[in-house]
């Protein structure tokens, strides 16, 4: 009873979160998504899902998508803005939301504030988990996948640093940004986010 009636404190104290996912590649932030999706009943939305229902769709803005992806190239970030303001105009959304993987760049995050403005809404909280590099290499490493060598990794772990690291600064004046430690289990990461919003509700 003590779990259920928490569960209900949380999903009604955190209604109509719109929440931003950071954190560098092997930080968790997918899993931690996904759990508290389940938890607080609001949609995880990653770019990777929003770019294949933009897809799907068979729309013009999914045909533009489809031509960038089959080039190999990236989508550009007015391509990626025209695809997360149509996820983030469904029904769903209403009710809140987490979104992991975008933004990636203090321009992405300024389109991002652009949409919620235009919806008349904003953004609540920005969520950083942060692991030390150290572990988000072994972690990669541990995967076993062909490319994830220990340079390979380094680069990805340099590039994130370069790109979407600013985007915690920026955050941070905005006075939006929670540091998640991250190098912990992940349902102990799961509930220090979770105190982290109610504590902030």
């Amino acid at each position: 009873m003590v779990g259920e009636a928490r569960a209900v404190h949380e999903s009604s104290a955190i209604n109509g979160l719109r929440v931003v996912m950071l954190g560098a590649p092997g930080s968790g932030k997918g899993t931690q998504a996904e759990a508290l999706s389940e938890r607080l009943g609001i949609p995880a939305i990653s770019t990777g899902e929003m770019l294949r229902d933009a897809v799907s769709s068979g729309s013009s803005l999914g045909r533009r998508v489809e031509r960038i992806l089959a080039e190999g190239t990236l989508v550009d970030d007015q391509t990626m803005a025209d695809v997360v303001r149509r996820r983030l105009a469904e029904e769903d959304t209403r009710s809140g939301f987490l979104l992991d993987g975008f933004p990636r760049t203090i321009a992405q995050a300024e389109s991002l504030e652009k949409i919620l403005g235009e919806a008349g809404t904003r953004l609540d909280r920005v969520l950083c988990i942060e692991v030390p590099e150290d572990e988000l290499v072994r972690r990669a490493l541990a995967r076993k996948r062909v490319d994830d060598r220990k340079e390979v990794i380094r680069r990805r772990l340099e590039v994130y640093r370069e790109q979407t690291e600013p985007l915690i600064g920026h955050y941070r004046e905005l006075e939006l940004l929670c540091q998640i430690p991250g190098d912990r289990p992940v349902e102990e990461v799961t509930e220090g986010i979770l105190d982290a919003l109610l504590e902030k509700a």
